[in-house]
């Protein structure tokens, strides 16, 4: 993965590693346990990668469950599912609405009529159900296989794969994934592309942008699993990360947790003052 010793000429980087693994060498990651104190405070464990575009280097706190361990995806398949919609013409666009259909769910933003943007901000299960019953098995198969995503595992029901742990990905797949998106490096159009880069985006200012896709689902031993993925861009310099929390506490606010060891890492790591 992007920190195993790769050693190989550039020229042939591209044919012998895969499509997720940006490749690294011995001096481009540094192992950070100064933010472990983010995870403990919060009361989960979990690991954190940042890439820095510009230097090609690496920030990683728990290298080995960053690079080896393999988790559901909950919504963060959002992203994928999102490009493949498009492609496909499942999604028209990120304005495409989508009936609801009557059923009372307890996350109340969810209850009503969604275009993709709304229902990719309030991460509405449902939309994104119905979206991949419109694709299908055989394409979804298709296009994850295109992708090399995760253990490409998608023989689970096609409108819950990727939320009773049948598909898996690592961390470092994941922040592997987005900074492919970043760059239109992914083999969709890049019209597609754009459009799910433009809907990850969630904070912007004069001193940020800060965009990404957030996950909450559970481990096949029942712990929580929580995940953000994005990138922040200051002065034009993208910083691609990946946070991935578990915790076997029922009752934990993932939604709010996430968010603040996100939020308190890029910080202690300098981010949000426009100086990056």
């Amino acid at each position: 993965y992007f920190c195993q010793n790769i050693t190989m000429k550039r020229l042939l980087i591209s044919a012998l590693i895969p499509l997720f693994l940006m490749g690294c060498k011995n001096t481009n990651v540094t192992e950070d346990d100064s933010l472990k104190s983010f995870f403990d405070s919060a009361g989960v464990t979990g690991c954190f990668g940042l890439f820095n575009n510009s230097q090609n280097d690496f920030t990683i706190y728990n290298l080995a469950r960053y690079r080896d361990s393999a988790f559901t995806p909950a919504s963060t398949f959002k992203i994928v599912n999102s490009l493949i919609g498009i492609q496909t013409g499942r999604i028209s666009d990120e304005n495409m609405i989508i009936p609801w259909d009557r059923v009372v769910r307890k996350n109340p933003e969810w209850n009503k009529d969604l275009s993709m943007k709304e229902a990719f901000a309030v991460s509405s299960v449902p939309y994104y159900q119905e979206v991949a019953r419109r694709i299908g098995s055989d394409t979804m198969k298709h296009w994850i296989d295109s992708l090399g995503y995760g253990n490409r595992d998608v023989s689970g029901p096609v409108d819950s794969f990727w939320l009773n742990n049948t598909l898996k990905v690592k961390p470092d797949e994941e922040l592997g994934l987005v900074k492919k998106l970043y760059f239109g490096q992914l083999p969709f159009f890049h019209r597609t592309q754009e459009i799910v880069k433009k809907v990850m985006l969630r904070e912007e200012n004069s001193n940020y942008q800060l965009s990404y896709k957030t996950g909450w689902g559970n481990s096949e031993n029942g712990d929580e699993i929580g995940w953000v993925v994005g990138w922040i861009e200051e002065n034009k310099h993208p910083y691609f990360f990946v946070l991935n929390l578990e915790s076997a506490d029922k009752n934990i606010d993932m939604s709010k947790v996430r968010l603040q060891v996100l939020k308190g890492i890029l910080t202690h790591l300098g981010f949000f003052n426009g100086k990056k």
